[in-house]
């Protein structure tokens, strides 16, 4: 009850008690039925409507999301009136945010829409959603109810890539090789004659009753490409005036080479020491090496919502990680740096049995001398600066 009625209430009942006129009480008896009622009212109102939000809640970055509002009053008392309100996060937002005042009659309903563009990726907080209303004549106070939250995942940036090398040591996969080590009984390229040397086991007896001589079959070349892609987000190994536009480039590197290495039909893991917002005291789960559109989502869903910040470093992550992954794995490490520590690291991963993939992510001072160590180690670096550069693995 608003306080200036409850003074009008108190002083008009004052009056009455000395004027002892019936019009006097009946303007009081007026007053506080119309705030009783209204209060009644309102509250009724609030405690029936109906009130959600629909949306998609994953979309790629650039994408328009439609969003439905739904307001229904499902009791047999009409609403004069609804303020809905829905509060987004500015990344999101569009001109045609909700903020609206509605009416609804006995049990009916209403729609409102409006659009949230997909600017940037990130992991967001839509609402809550909140509805409010008061009686007709404005006597009581506004009441408000809260509503639900949702949670939206704008995924970065996704390079589509066609012609990425990455080396392995695993026979027998689905990729082409141009190695004739890496031969694969499953795949018959073709037949010759029977050569001294050759294994019996390779003798096609079908063929050879066919043609009237030993007939050998040869095996297609192919490799299996089983990856780790170790993405460091820690900004104290980023130089500081280049570090959020070089952690984001990584994080579209990442996203880019695992959407094609599942496009190969291969496997692929991420591991990241960056900040996961929904337990920032915990490190990110690893996500171990899988096959399937739906382990991609779940890199993708990591990628999402990570993010860069003083975190534990990257030979740290090396050392805890490495060891776990299967021999024969290529690990793809993204990084903003790399000293001789790292490098001395990555040499050992190598002694165990993985292949390593180095990448310098952003305009990093010193890549040049980075470059000659890992030609020093053996080891595949490359450089980005912009996704443009990515065109390397698309031609």
């Amino acid at each position: 009850m608003n306080g200036s009625y409850l003074v009008i209430l108190i002083l008009l009942v004052g009056i009455a008690s000395l004027v002892q006129g019936d019009f006097i009480f009946r303007t009081v008896y007026l007053v506080a039925g119309a705030l009783l009622a209204g209060r009644w009212w309102n509250g009724r109102i609030l405690q029936n409507a109906d009130f959600k939000r629909e949306l998609n809640t994953r979309a790629f970055l650039g994408e328009d999301i439609p969003v439905r509002l739904e307001v229904r009053n499902p009791g047999w008392l009409p609403a004069p009136w609804l303020h809905v309100y829905d509060s987004l996060p500015t990344e999101l937002a569009a001109p045609n945010l909700v903020n609206r005042v509605v009416s609804l009659p006995p049990r009916g309903k209403t729609a409102l829409e409006y659009t949230l563009h997909a600017r940037k990726r990130g992991y967001y907080k839509l609402g809550p959603l909140f509805i409010s209303t008061g009686d007709i004549l404005g006597l009581g106070n506004e009441e408000r109810r809260e509503g639900a939250t949702d949670y939206l995942t704008v995924y970065p940036e996704i390079v589509p890539l066609t012609k990425v090398r990455l080396p392995s040591r695993s026979p027998q996969g689905t990729l082409r090789h141009t190695q004739p080590i890496f031969e694969d009984p499953t795949r018959v390229l073709s037949k010759r004659d029977y050569v001294a040397g050759d294994s019996l086991r390779r003798v096609d007896w079908k063929s050879s009753a066919v043609a009237g001589r030993l007939q050998v079959k040869q095996f297609e070349p192919s490799i299996a490409l089983e990856t780790a892609i170790f993405l460091n987000l820690n900004t104290l190994e980023y130089p500081s005036n280049v570090c959020i536009d070089a952690t984001e480039l990584g994080i579209v590197v990442a996203a880019s080479l695992a959407a094609w290495i599942v496009g190969q039909k291969q496997t692929v893991g991420l591991l990241t020491n960056g900040i996961d917002p929904l337990d920032p005291q915990q490190p990110f789960v690893p996500l171990p090496p899988r096959k399937g559109r739906g382990h991609l989502m779940r890199v993708l869903d990591v990628l999402a919502r990570v993010q860069a910040g003083e975190t534990r470093p990257l030979i740290d992550l090396l050392r805890q990680e490495t060891p776990a992954l299967a021999w024969g794995t290529t690990a793809i490490v993204l990084t903003g740096k790399v000293d001789d520590e790292v490098f001395d690291e990555l040499f050992h991963v190598r002694r165990r049995g993985l292949d390593v993939v180095l990448i310098l992510v952003g305009r990093l001072p010193g890549s040049q001398e980075a470059q000659q160590r890992a030609e020093h180690f053996g080891i595949p670096l490359y450089r980005f600066q912009s996704t443009k550069e990515l065109d390397l693995w698309r031609q």
